[in-house]
């Protein structure tokens, strides 16, 4: 409920024009190297439209600005308390718990903070603020073949400022790359990675039924826009499955996602498998969620085994990295 409160806000205020064109931006990585080639800038936009149950990105899920609680940082003065404008924060026992309904993530707490336990994950930016930092990073770029990527989130739930971004990119020679899930609409796919140089796009599960128990969507829109990017718009398409045992790391998905590429893509198309990690266990333990994942990271042994898979079918496989 809070999520769509959070959208209906946002709808309302972009149809006002209060925030039209920019984005929400919760991470800018300098140095980047396993988000495409060379040295890169990673911008990471908040909003998405999937809900994966091992997403290590939590706090990009909502599109509005949230905050994050790092309690082993606290040390119970209690600044936070008296500073709340919503009487959002409370003592229970040795620990503070925040009334995620009542927060506004207003940034009172945060900036009184003696040790900074709080943070404000999430800032509205123009794609002009984002260039500011790309061109300081710029000279990085032409020697190691990087440039700018764009993650999250999903960029393409962020569409008018994604299209302003690449476009500024393009107009100054700066390479770009973006790593989506594929569920957008076409009009959305095609205006906003038309200026865009490499596509990363995951493929959770090929079969329909799995992808929506795991991310909460359907995978017909990812599929089609996977088709439309290598063959209608002819760009460099990377795909990437995530591997989580007991979810989609299985025999049976990787035929059916072998088959998929070599089929519908070609078999020039690369493909990457990537490892679970739990780096978003904490994350959504920062975000006061009860609701917290956590899920067995596959073995070398096991991830060598589907790469072997992939192979078989004449794929380009690789574990884990960028190409």
């Amino acid at each position: 409920m809070k999520d769509q409160t959070a959208v209906a806000v946002w709808s309302f205020l972009k149809k006002r024009g209060s925030i039209l064109r920019k984005g929400t931006v919760f991470q800018i990585q300098s140095y980047s190297i396993h988000d495409g080639p060379g040295i890169r800038t990673t911008v990471f936009l908040k909003g998405c439209p999937l809900r994966c149950l091992w997403c290590h990105n939590p706090e990009s899920q909502n599109r509005m600005p949230e905050l994050m609680y790092f309690e082993e940082k606290c040390i119970l003065c209690g600044k936070c308390i008296s500073s709340c404008p919503r009487n959002a924060i409370r003592p229970d026992g040795d620990r503070l718990v925040t009334d995620r309904e009542k927060c506004r993530a207003c940034g009172d707490c945060v900036e009184i903070c003696p040790r900074e336990a709080r943070h404000i994950s999430g800032r509205l930016m123009t794609a002009e603020d984002v260039m500011k930092k790309v061109r300081k990073d710029s000279m990085f770029y032409p020697l190691s073949g990087g440039g700018v990527t764009l993650s999250g989130g999903e960029p393409l739930f962020q569409p008018e400022f994604s299209e302003e971004l690449f476009g500024i990119c393009k107009k100054e020679g700066v390479s770009t790359a973006v790593e989506t899930c594929g569920y957008a609409s076409e009009e959305i796919v095609r205006t906003v990675l038309k200026d865009v140089d490499l596509v990363f796009l995951d493929i959770k599960a090929a079969d329909e039924e799995l992808h929506t128990k795991l991310t909460g969507v359907p995978n017909k829109p990812v599929l089609r826009n996977a088709e439309i990017i290598r063959h209608s718009m002819k760009k460099n398409l990377i795909i990437r499955i995530p591997m989580i045992p007991e979810m989609n790391a299985t025999e049976d998905n990787i035929r059916k996602t072998g088959t998929f590429i070599t089929e519908r893509l070609g078999k020039d198309v690369p493909v990457q498998l990537l490892p679970y990690h739990n780096l978003g266990t904490d994350k959504e333990k920062q975000l006061g969620r009860s609701d917290v994942h956590e899920y067995a990271r596959p073995s070398e042994d096991r991830m060598e085994a589907f790469r072997q898979m992939l192979e078989g079918y004449g794929l380009t496989v690789q574990t884990g990295g960028s190409m």
